[in-house]
């Protein structure tokens, strides 16, 4: 029997450099993150982590460097990117003048996604009864961090990417958190977590990469590494 061939990493950089400005919001991160990793983005306030999965989201673009998401450019094939890839940022992007359901299934719609999953996501997200059908313009910033995680939820997507997911929750909503995390690096998702919250995090992860200064400055293993071949190179986008 033939070996199986060698799989693409789910993420893939190699001096990437963002820019604000003139500001350098990565400064030559090089990165992969295999298929069914879980992996902690840790370092201090400013270092880049938020910048960094917003680039894997495509919604930064690179100054130089390399970059892939599924082997494609996530900037030049966003829509194919986006329908494989959760977002939650630190901030709920919500309508206001749409209940919390409306809300998630609108977000699950536009991605293309199964809507048979947002009445169970919700529930697990403390989302029920008569606040499914509240205006997200009466949300508290906790409520409307579990609107988002909801969405994730019922979208299921491949490639997970949380900005700081603790954040604003309470101690019920932080526990089916970190079970969603389990259940989807069990079913072959690959989720990067960006959190100063180490403690709560690394429990859930293979593991950490500290960015300082926009760079890579340290990697270490904090779990058992998920099975899988030797990454190969994919087609990424280069910048000159």
């Amino acid at each position: 029997m033939a070996p199986a061939a060698p799989s693409s990493p789910v993420l893939f950089l190699h001096g990437a450099v963002a820019l604000s400005g003139r500001f350098p919001l990565l400064a030559g991160v090089d990165l992969e993150v295999a298929s069914g990793e879980t992996v902690l983005i840790d370092g201090p306030n400013g270092a880049g982590k938020t910048s960094l999965l917003r680039v894997c989201a495509g919604l930064v673009p690179l100054a130089s460097g390399r970059v892939a998401v599924f082997g494609l450019d996530p900037v030049r094939r966003r829509t194919q990117v986006r329908r494989r890839t959760g977002l939650v940022a630190h901030a709920a992007h919500l309508y206001d003048d749409l209940t919390v359901r409306e809300n998630v299934r609108f977000a699950v719609r536009a991605a293309g996604a199964d809507t048979g999953r947002i009445d169970g996501a919700c529930d697990r997200l403390g989302l029920s009864g008569r606040l499914l059908k509240t205006s997200a313009s009466k949300l508290s910033a906790g409520q409307r961090r579990r609107v988002a995680l909801a969405v994730l939820a019922a979208r299921w997507p491949e490639l997970w990417l949380l900005d700081e997911p603790h954040a604003g929750l309470d101690a019920s909503a932080r526990q089916a958190l970190d079970q969603l995390i389990v259940e989807a690096a069990a079913g072959g998702a690959t989720v990067v977590i960006a959190s100063h919250e180490t403690s709560s995090v690394e429990p859930l992860a293979s593991r950490a990469i500290t960015l300082t200064g926009g760079r890579v400055t340290a990697e270490r293993a904090i779990g058992p590494a998920p099975e899988h071949g030797d990454p190969t190179r994919p087609e990424v986008a280069h910048v000159a």
